[in-house]
């Protein structure tokens, strides 16, 4: 059904980091025109949760997205060099797809509690296209054309989820450094469409993150759909075996196709 391959992200600095961030695509093998929905799994920046990426890109070709599985940086990597290089790898995934023949397509991300916090920065604060760069994964933008969050971090103030909060930002972080990575706070008119779910009694990640920054995107009127589940512990993933929960992906699946796939 889909091709796996692993391309290694060939930034300039991999020297530094052992730990440094790459992307697995999973495409389908008849390169059809399709969006292509690159996966953020959670883990709280600490580590990356295996069943928030690869089932979730093999359930995305299985309903006929091509996706990426990224790989970004954690702790003890902090702040800017998580984002710029995640936002990066949302312009290397546009150059790599391109060069594999799935051309102008929509390309959006698909987060999971910290990784949705991350997938919403990317969203928000993306770097446009530089057409006359040398290099040429620059000419292409980082700003997602529809973004997805499940159960997402949102907010690093009163609603944070600690640990995410403490591996991104450090412990005590200054109070305009929590500000600029509040996702609700920094939504504008060129946010993309979005799609986000979480459970009400959800005891990790507050509910409220997701009411804020639905909230928000109601303020800059940008298109989103939210779903608020009564029951769900956290982490859920694909959630195949919660009974509350796993109309998700039915739902999402129904989104996508309505308001994404049309060409």
């Amino acid at each position: 059904m889909f091709l796996k391959t692993k391309e290694e992200i060939n930034w300039k600095d991999d020297s530094l980091h052992e730990d440094c961030p790459s992307l697995t695509p999973y495409f389908l093998k008849d390169k059809r025109k399709a969006p292509i929905i690159v996966v953020i799994p959670g883990g709280g920046y600490g580590h990356r949760a295996y069943h928030e990426g690869v089932p979730v890109a093999e359930w995305l070709n299985k309903n006929g997205y091509h996706a990426y599985v990224l790989r970004y940086n954690v702790a003890p990597i902090k702040d800017q060099e998580v984002i710029y290089k995640s936002k990066y790898a949302i312009q290397y995934a546009r150059y790599y797809a391109e060069s594999k023949g799935i051309k102008g397509q929509k390309l959006g991300v698909l987060g999971f509690s910290a990784g949705g916090h991350l997938a919403a920065m990317i969203s928000n604060d993306f770097d446009e296209a530089k057409e006359d760069s040398n290099d040429p994964v620059l000419r292409y933008t980082s700003r997602p054309d529809f973004h997805l969050l499940c159960y997402p971090v949102i907010s690093m103030g009163d609603y944070t989820h600690e640990g995410s909060k403490n591996n991104l930002l450090g412990e005590n972080p200054e109070e305009a450094l929590v500000l600029n990575h509040s996702c609700e706070r920094l939504v504008t008119s060129q946010t993309s469409p979005a799609f986000i779910w979480s459970t009400a009694n959800d005891q990790a990640v507050p509910v409220m993150n997701s009411l804020l920054y639905a909230q928000a995107l109601q303020e800059h009127q940008i298109e989103y759909d939210l779903h608020i589940y009564q029951d769900g512990r956290h982490g859920l993933g694909l959630a195949d075996d919660q009974f509350h929960t796993i109309n998700w992906k039915e739902e999402c699946i129904s989104w996508l196709d309505t308001y994404i796939k049309p060409s």
